[in-house]
């Protein structure tokens, strides 16, 4: 019952491709049990001749159906072999099923010739059939000759000792018709040539299913096995359905059948083969290699016992033995044209691989396990400058560089450990000597052979060097070298992560060159180039070893100062603070460019690293903080602190909104009296703007001063403010107050092209203002800019009647630069000054040496912020000339500057009279028990003055 198992079992097969331990199990009990019933008769003559004979046919039926079923189930190209052995089995079947037909059912001897014996003659030949397609086909011709004469060699050897031991008896039998001796001389014969095709197939069987193939192999055999056995005279008239020789019969048939569905495991798959198939190789292993011999030595064994017995030798064995020596020779003369034609096609191809391999540009080295080289390619000499005979039976590590061999060993066993099926090959990028001493970096393709590597080898030296190159340009700005932006954030990064992640005394500085864009305007690209290049050279020497500065772009920089771990903040900051200075210090030196001494000076912002900060976010920091510096005066360093960010939004927001508010009529331009300190009248009345958003929110001057310069939203603004004050100076001079108006204009606009000096010349033309009657307040008087250039643009507007003064005086040196250079008619003095000049015996004493000066050059003084009485006092005896600020009055809207005007002046400190605000009189009455004036204002600054509504 094995075969219907290995049916089922073959329909359910596991993952693995087997069939599980229950059908093995079965057809060795099922064999087994046949054989022991058949060694002690079956218990009853008939019962025996019902197994020998309707047992057998069962058991080919199973056969037959099981590889039939496979054969429909399967689509391999092998679904034919196992078809034609269905129909082997089918035709035992029938055999034995014809065979019990005469002995059990008729009860009478079965005759002979019968048609059993026809069904049992077709046994073989789809049998031989099948086992050819099983076998590997050969690729040429001569291979297919080759194949036929070691069937035949095989073949006629058997036939040669058969024939001679039984086969010759057989047909010389008296008695026997000539049916009756071709019968018995055919299942010899059959048998025979079946046997020769499964030696033959043993050498030559196909891979794919091997376990199923060679079980029917097995199967094949044990039946031609138990077919010789009948056949023989000893066992032939002995004969008996039942027997234990059916035993054998019965177990290859079970065998037949559980061949197709028995396989183990799953075949491994073939890796198919690369390059062109063999065009002259017959089989060459060495049991088929014996093959023809042993063939030869079997038939001259047969000779052997004709002649040693005495017998005349039969001329069947003669003519048997001839042609398998004529086989035998043929078959040699054959190998050896095929072996003259395999040896000259390996000798063309060690030729043309030789040819390769000493032509080729690359290194090929084997290296034996112990990493000793067995060869070197001659390629060796132009690639490392050293010969192969030299490199040969050196170690293989005495070449690499030390610092990759860890790496390099590393890598090798890891590729060795590897399945070669997985990854055949590996690369290895490293670092050889070569014969000068130096050190090229190496690319080898590594693979394995006999145990050790063949490693082939190219010189990348050149690659390697064009990409550290890209590399640094695309990290390092082209100008000076130093790293750009994106490297200056990796570093930053790494400064926050790693060991020193959290160190709080890491800090950051962003530089900016203040007045580097006037160099590029008066002296060109070029020397703006040079500077910025020795700008970078004293940024470099002026940082540490571990430090980074870097070039953003333009002209800025930043410089990374790593943490040193102290938890002295306070101190840490100090220590920052004066690199920072002494940086500012250095690059405020004055640069010699083309034989020219050329200045800037550098604003610099100083961000510390906090728990948890992102890189963007502290060079962000430090950002704001250089702009601060810039917006403070430059040249300074400041420290980043938390609301600078608020107020960077809220100006930035403002600036947004600048342009459509002056679209929107959004500004208003307010004028504030110059007072004489002296007799109270109207000298002139200063310009000034205010803006009050359609928010409600209004802007003090300072603020709205910002936003208009502050990257210059409102690019029309100054000239729209200069043009409107000039057309309201004109309306009040036709209405009879010859006041002149001065408006604050910034030195670097004035030096902008796209205010020539002949828009203004065309405004006061066309708006017909009288000459005198225009001040311009020269505002941020920097001394990097050309005052050369300004100083011409300042005599022109002399000429055209245009006074000009001096705003902000005594606020920095620049004002004193100024002074001496340009042509200056009034010195406005800074607020910053007014406001403390009755408090403070210092400042009493700068103030009033600022005024001698202005009085010795014959220029006229205007102090500005004069909020109270106490300071118009201090002021006059000083000698200042004229006032403006709230101890007269704030800002006028035209209505009420006119009416201020008609007046004509104000009452000053001295007597009974008392300032006026907003061009009205305050009655003064003192506070019941105290001596406070009541109506006097409150000592507040100019950006603290309400405004009228325009």
């Amino acid at each position: 019952m094995i075969a219907p198992a290995a049916l089922l079992a073959g329909r359910q097969v596991r993952e693995d491709g087997g069939t599980g331990l229950l059908p093995q199990v079965l057809l060795v009990l099922a064999s087994g049990g046949y054989a022991i019933g058949a060694a002690f008769g079956w218990g009853s003559e008939q019962l025996a001749l019902i197994m020998g004979d309707f047992g057998l046919s069962f058991a080919a039926g199973l056969a037959a159906v099981s590889c039939f079923l496979y054969a429909r189930a399967r689509g391999s190209r092998f679904r034919p072999a196992w078809m034609l052995f269905a129909v082997s089995s089918a035709m035992a079947a029938c055999g034995n099923a014809v065979w019990g037909w005469y002995e059990v059912v008729l009860g009478r001897p079965v005759p002979s010739p019968s048609p059993a014996d026809l069904f049992f003659l077709c046994f073989a030949p789809p049998a031989i059939v099948g086992l050819l397609v099983l076998a590997k086909r050969p690729v040429t011709r001569a291979g297919w000759v080759c194949l036929g004469l070691d069937a035949w060699l095989i073949g006629g050897s058997l036939l040669t000792l058969s024939w001679s031991l039984a086969l010759a008896h057989t047909a010389h039998f008296e008695g026997e018709s000539v049916s009756e001796a071709a019968l018995s001389l055919a299942y010899p014969l059959l048998d025979i040539v079946l046997v020769s095709m499964v030696l033959a197939l043993h050498f030559r069987r196909s891979h794919v299913n091997r376990s199923g193939i060679n079980t029917a192999i097995a199967a094949l055999a044990l039946t031609v096995l138990c077919d010789a056995l009948f056949t023989s005279p000893l066992l032939r008239e002995s004969y008996r359905s039942g027997q234990l020789l059916d035993a054998g019969w019965f177990a290859a048939s079970l065998l037949l059948a559980y061949a197709p569905w028995g396989v183990r495991r799953p075949e491994p798959p073939v890796a198919p083969v690369r390059g062109p198939r063999p065009t002259g190789r017959p089989i060459t292993g060495s049991l088929a290699a014996l093959t023809p011999y042993l063939a030869a030595a079997v038939c001259t064994l047969g000779i052997l016992y004709n002649v040693i017995e005495g017998r005349r030798v039969d001329r069947v064995v003669v003519f048997t033995g001839c042609t398998v020596v004529l086989a035998l020779v043929v078959r040699q003369g054959i190998m050896l044209l095929d072996n003259i034609a395999l040896t000259h096609e390996l000798a063309q191809k060690e030729n043309h691989f030789r040819s390769l391999v000493q032509g080729s540009s690359d290194v090929i080295m084997i290296a034996a396990p112990t990493g000793i080289l067995r060869y070197v390619s001659p390629a060796a000499a132009g690639v490392y400058g050293r010969d192969a005979d030299e490199l040969i039976g050196s170690e293989l590590s005495s070449l690499i560089h030390p610092e990759d061999l860890g790496r390099v060993v590393h890598e090798v066993r890891r590729f060795l450990a590897a399945p070669p099926a997985e990854e055949p090959t590996t690369r290895i990028e490293c670092r050889f000597r070569s014969g000068t001493g130096q050190w090229l970096n190496v690319e080898s393709t590594v693979k394995r052979h006999q145990g050790g590597l063949i490693f082939n080898s190219r010189d990348v030296t050149e690659r390697v060097r064009l990409q550290a190159q890209l590399q640094h340009n695309a990290e390092h700005d082209p100008l000076t070298d130093l790293p750009n932006r994106a490297l200056f954030t990796e570093r930053v990064r790494q400064a926050l992560g790693g060991r020193r992640a959290g160190d709080a005394g890491t800090a950051v500085l962003f530089i900016d060159l203040d007045g580097f864009k006037g160099v590029n305007d008066r002296h060109g690209h070029q020397a703006g180039d040079e500077l910025l290049v020795q700008a970078a050279r004293r940024l470099q020497d002026s940082v540490r070893a571990g430090d980074t500065a870097a070039r953003l772009g333009g002209d800025e920089f930043a410089a990374l100062i790593l943490g040193d771990g102290s938890r002295d903040h306070a101190a840490r900051e100090q220590q920052v603070r004066e690199i920072a200075d002494r940086l500012r210090l250095m690059l405020s030196q004055p640069y010699r460019v083309e034989g020219q001494e050329l200045r800037v000076a550098a604003s610099i912002g100083v961000a510390f690293a906090e728990p948890g900060i992102s890189a963007g976010d502290l060079l962000r920091n430090a950002d704001l903080a250089m702009y601060r510096a810039k917006a403070g005066g430059k040249d300074r360093v400041e420290l980043y602190e938390p609301r600078m960010q608020t107020d960077t939004a809220l100006l930035t927001d403002r600036s947004a909104r600048a342009r459509p508010a002056l679209q929107d009529g959004e500004f208003a331009l307010l004028h504030q009296p110059v007072v004489g300190l002296v007799d109270g009248r109207i000298a002139a009345v200063a310009a000034q703007a205010r803006w009050r958003s359609s928010q409600g929110i209004l802007f003090t001057p300072d603020e709205l001063r910002r936003v208009a310069e502050d990257g210059d939203p409102t690019a029309g603004f100054g000239h729209r403010m200069l043009e409107e004050a000039v057309e309201q100076a004109a309306e009040r001079v036709r209405l009879g107050h010859r006041i002149p108006v001065s408006v604050r204009i910034p030195a670097r606009r004035l030096l902008d092209r796209s205010t020539p000096l002949g828009s203004i010349e065309s405004l006061l033309t066309r708006h017909g203002l009288p000459s005198g009657s225009l001040v311009i307040e020269l505002a941020d008087s920097d001394p990097r800019i050309s005052f050369d250039e300004l100083e011409h643009r300042l005599v022109a507007l002399r000429r055209l009647g245009v006074r000009i003064a001096l705003d902000g005086f005594g606020s920095g040196y620049a004002a004193i630069i100024a002074l001496r250079r340009l042509p200056i008619d009034v010195l406005k003095l800074d607020r910053g000054l007014v406001e403390g000049v009755v408090e403070s015996a210092r400042l009493h004493k700068i103030t009033a040496g600022l005024l001698r000066i202005a009085r010795d050059l014959g220029m006229q003084s205007v102090a500005d912020g004069v909020d109270v009485p106490e300071q118009v006092l201090a002021l006059r005896a000083m000698g200042c000339s004229h006032g403006q600020g709230m101890a007269f009055s704030g800002p006028l809207d035209e209505h009420r500057l006119r009416r201020v005007l008609a007046r004509g002046e104000f009452p000053v400190p001295g007597g009974s009279a008392l300032p006026v605000l907003s061009g009205r009189s305050l009655p003064a009455r003192r506070s019941p028990g105290t001596s406070e004036i009541v109506g006097r204002p409150p000592m507040r600054s100019n950006n603290e003055t309400p405004v009228p509504p325009t």
